[in-house]
């Protein structure tokens, strides 16, 4: 497997291009992004948990009832949730884009993130969005057009082989705030010319999700329009893949390479984040009950008030793990933490060690910073993504709507 560039437009055969459509008026950006494939796909999604879902995942939902898609459209600016004609909107959007592309637009799923509760402009997509350029190259600008609290896109790329056949996956994505676990993500969206079929497409993405995706928390908000999309359009020339055997297998390793990359980079993005906080937990008597714990350390806001401040407050980590409701025994419990500045045992057998602060100090001020717990039980582990709780975070949820 190799790391390349390019995004969802890495694949072959895909093509995205973004637009500015004036769906917010303060917003001086593109705000309107389109990907889209030369050929039908096999294609598969996640959604929000939330009970309150927005309009454009209903309509993907229908959509996708026959596991095929050619296109992604998706606004920002305006979340299409709760809001006056959200389903007409929705789809009066899906139809724009399968007008300017010339496919049914029944194969174009829908997504959108911001504000929730105001009636989505939809004049001023169906007005603007024909005016779309649709490129190969154009991967980078389809991410910052679906950027809202975000500071940098975020996106990632493999090739790998199946069959005897190159193969390449990418995506991009966007979150930065309102992101918990059990979604899919706030919005992430896959490509690949792997040839496999709709329903080993969502088996995978469903399977990862579990570990990637709902691994990240950011501010325990889970969002109505959380969304992740894959779209597979075979352009690579691979047998397809029908069964979970050794391709399917090279194909999960090169979906998880990719998710993990861009989950990551959503927790470090968090809104006002100034740090990406890591926590590892291992030995325990499973990996269900280790992603619980970890979970709960990186969704700690004392434990991410506490990395902010630099501050191995050791004992906030043990607190979180103790209100999870997996099963450890404390007494058996070491924790550290670690970061390009060194690493530093901060608790051994659930008590405290007599450790350097000066260390753990120049440790926990790194940009990246990993906690790793050993409840020394077992052989499982897990690891999950966080960031750290800043003065920022207060201030862009303050005045979020304006």
């Amino acid at each position: 497997m190799k790391i390349i560039e390019g995004g969802v437009c890495a694949a072959k055969g895909f093509t995205a291009g973004s637009i500015r459509c004036g769906v917010k008026e303060s917003r001086e950006n593109d705000d309107t992004a389109i990907i889209a494939s030369e050929c039908e796909c096999a294609a598969a999604a996640t959604y929000t948990m939330n009970r309150v879902k927005a309009a454009p995942l209903y309509v993907t939902m229908e959509h996708l009832e026959n596991g095929v898609a050619r296109a992604i459209v998706a606004n920002a600016g305006n979340a299409n949730a709760c809001a006056p004609d959200g389903m007409e909107n929705a789809r009066r959007m899906a139809k724009a884009a399968a007008d300017v592309l010339g496919v049914d637009e029944d194969d174009v799923l829908v997504a959108s993130t911001g504000v929730i509760g105001q009636r989505l402009n939809i004049e001023c997509i169906e007005q603007n969005l024909p005016h779309i350029v649709m490129e190969e190259n154009a991967s980078e600008k389809a991410n910052f057009a679906i950027m809202t609290t975000d500071t940098r896109p975020k996106t990632a790329a493999v090739e790998f082989t199946v069959g005897g056949k190159t193969c390449r996956i990418g995506g991009i994505c966007k979150g930065s705030g309102m992101i918990h676990p059990n979604m899919g993500t706030m919005l992430s969206f896959v490509t690949t010319d792997c040839a496999i079929t709709h329903e080993m497409l969502l088996d995978a993405l469903q399977e990862n999700v579990k570990k990637t995706y709902n691994r990240v928390t950011v501010d325990g908000d889970t969002s109505t329009n959380d969304m992740c999309v894959v779209l597979a359009n075979g352009k690579a020339g691979n047998a397809l893949i029908e069964w979970q055997d050794e391709d399917y297998q090279t194909f999960c390793k090169a979906l998880n390479e990719v998710n993990t990359r861009l989950a990551r980079q959503i927790a470090a993005d968090g809104e006002g984040a100034t740090k990406l906080v890591a926590c590892t937990v291992q030995n325990s008597r499973s990996e269900e009950a280790a992603e619980r714990l970890a979970k709960a350390v990186v969704g700690s806001n004392l434990v991410k008030a506490a990395m902010f401040g630099a501050d191995a407050n050791w004992g906030r980590v043990l607190c979180a793990m103790g209100y999870s409701k997996a099963p450890f025994r404390p007494e058996y419990v070491t924790v550290s933490f670690s970061s390009d500045a060194g690493s530093v045992t901060v608790c051994e057998k659930g008590a405290a060690l007599d450790f350097d602060e000066a260390l753990a100090k120049q440790v926990l001020s790194e940009s990246e910073i990993a906690i790793l717990v050993d409840v020394n039980e077992g052989s499982e582990s897990a690891t999950a993504w966080g960031c750290d709780l800043t003065y920022d975070y207060v201030k862009i949820n303050g005045d979020y709507r304006t």
